[in-house]
Formats: structure tokens, sequence, C-alpha cells
């Protein structure tokens, strides 16, 4: 697909981190870029930067989802182009023991639940909405292609860490949705890939002490540093420019492989 000015993209979680990354990087195109995400300061502020839209949307909600590209469309037109970024994770083990009691306790529950919701079933509420839309629109080329969507995962889908057990089963799922929403799109020309980063300079990341930035940047085994944005952001455009890549999950993460802890 041919980005430029004839192109309207939603971009999730675009407020901040490889989400407004991807943004910048549409726009820079000339697409039409609508950001949703919670944050409104941040997203008005990338919104003005690029010359696009913020959308106050929770990915968790219907109603808050339906307003969001509504909105975008009513601005835009029809997006052609999703790019999922909206999630969160925690650190929570699965059975932990009070350091003052010596208590056991599990999982909260509401807890796993909560980043099930946000990572993997708000991905496939945004992909569904977005991919009705792309399915009414006429292909732009002779190969039928009318949409094309890129989802995040993360590396801790392959080799999640302690406490990871609710991030790494919602990213683990988003990379099991790609192969069959890939499939159940295909004859609509809409393509579906993707992205499982590893360690990248996000807001949450640049808020850590300098030693533990410095000592994650030294595990990546080349190069020896944290993965930038624009490094994602790349990547979402060539899956959407180059119209053969389809139903693919690729790592990007300077070969690292997560170890226990």
């Amino acid at each position: 697909m041919k980005l430029d000015s004839s192109i309207a993209a939603v971009v999730t979680g675009g407020a901040s981190g490889l989400g407004a990354a991807t943004a910048r990087a549409l726009a820079a195109k000339g697409v039409r870029v609508a950001l949703f995400d919670l944050n409104a300061e941040l997203g008005e502020r990338v919104a003005a930067e690029i010359g696009g839209l913020f959308c106050a949307v929770n990915v968790t909600d219907d109603a808050s989802v339906d307003a969001g590209f509504a909105k975008a469309r009513a601005a835009h037109g029809q997006e052609r182009v999703l790019v999922n970024c909206a999630g969160t994770g925690n650190a929570i083990k699965t059975v932990g023991r009070d350091k003052a009691t010596g208590e056991l306790r599990h999982f909260p529950l509401a807890e796993f639940e909560k980043i099930i919701q946000i990572n993997l079933i708000g991905t496939f509420r945004c992909t569904a909405k977005s991919a009705v839309g792309m399915a009414s629109l006429d292909p732009v080329d002779d190969g039928g292609e009318r949409g094309a969507i890129v989802n995040t995962a993360s590396v801790a889908a392959e080799d999640g860490q302690m406490g990871q057990a609710a991030y790494a089963a919602s990213k683990g799922g988003v990379v099991s949705l790609t192969l069959p929403l890939a499939r159940d799109l295909m004859a609509e020309g809409i393509r579906v890939n993707t992205i499982l980063p590893g360690i990248f300079s996000t807001p949450l990341l640049l808020a850590a002490p300098d030693n533990v930035k410095a000592a994650l940047a030294a595990s990546v085994p080349f190069p020896k540093r944290l993965g930038d944005p624009a490094e994602y952001a790349a990547l979402a455009l060539l899956m959407i420019e180059n119209g053969y890549f389809n139903g693919e999950d690729v790592r990007l993460d300077g070969a690292i492989r997560m170890a226990p802890r």
C-alpha cells in the first residue's frame, strides 16, 4: 500500500512510546492520522505536532471505541491502516509470599483480567471494528488490497519472565491471533501482521534509574542498547507498504532471549 495523503490511519496508544513514533512516521508520509489514547494531554500534543487528530478512547469499552472511530472517520474518512499499540503490563507472581507476614497469596484475578482486557481483547476489538470499515472500501490496487493492520505483541509472548503470567498470556494471544485474522480477512483484501518488540526506550523505561537502563541495554546481544521507538515505526510501515507481508509475527529485539527474571 502506498502511504500518502489519500490514506487515513488510526494508531491506538498513539500518545506516547511506540504509538507516537508510528503516528509521526505515518504523518511524515502525508497520511491523515488519528490517535486513540486515554492521555489527553500527550495525545493532543502529538496530534498538534503531526497535524493529526486526538480521540479519547478506552480500548476496553465498546462505546468508547465506536465513538473514537466515528470521530476519526468524520474528520479523515474511513481508515485503511490500523496500528494497535495500546497496552499495559504488571509484574505479579502467580503465587507470592508477603514479606512481613509470610502469608501466601495468588495473583489477583482482577489484575490478570485487566491485562487481558486491554492487551488482547482491546486489540481484537479495535481490529474487528476497523476491519468492518476497511472492507467497505474500494481496493487501492489491482490485487484487491483494502487495508493493513499491525498489532503489537512482545517478546514476552515467547519467553515471558517471572511475574509476567498475565502480560505474556495477553501478548501470546495477540501472536496467536495473527494468522487466523489474516485468514479471516483475506477475502476482504486486508492484511494483518504483528510485531514482537524487545526492550524499547519507552516512557516507562525512561523513568527507570540509569543503572537499571544500563543493565537492560547490556542484556541485548547486539546492538547493546534499548530499542528506539522509531525502529518499531519503521517496521510497522514496512509491513503496511509491502503488499506481500501478511500473517507474520516478527521479533524486533536485537536477538535478546529473556532470562527467567
